[in-house]
């Protein structure tokens, strides 16, 4: 009896564990791999979050119309791994033009995933290490 209930709260420990992974995407699931993405704008707003922390450029398209794009980062621990910090720390400021190369949404829409950022002090910083081709 003792040996069965043990087994039985090892399991839903396991199980309760699993469930945040459940809530975590694959950037393959929102992303193509075969639509690069490079684009150069202004910077509105970085949102430090985890899993994935996003940033949004105001982007000139060739007519001169500015567009808004949403793009997913690397989680905050991602970003300051590649040397990266927080507006208040002196990382990220908002109206720096930044250069992003990634991959475009599947959807369509104004939106993609950044796997290198050209910062407007020159710096290039690569966030995403994934290979593209892995499935």
């Amino acid at each position: 009896m003792k040996h069965g209930l043990i087994v039985a709260v090892a399991v839903l420990g396991v199980l309760w564990a699993a469930v945040p992974a459940f809530s975590h995407h694959a950037v393959q699931a929102q992303f193509d791999f075969n639509k690069p993405l490079t684009l150069t704008g202004v910077l509105t707003r970085v949102e430090w979050v985890n899993p994935h922390s996003y940033m949004f450029l105001d982007v000139k398209d060739a007519a001169g119309k500015v567009k808004k794009w949403a793009l997913e980062l690397v989680g905050p621990g991602g970003l300051r791994k590649a040397g990266l910090s927080r507006i208040d720390r002196g990382g990220f400021k908002i109206g720096d033009t930044i250069t992003v190369k990634g991959f475009a949404s599947k959807d369509g829409s104004d939106s993609g995933f950044v796997k290198e950022l050209k910062l407007s002090d020159g710096r290039l910083v690569t966030i995403w290490f994934g290979d593209p081709n892995a499935r």
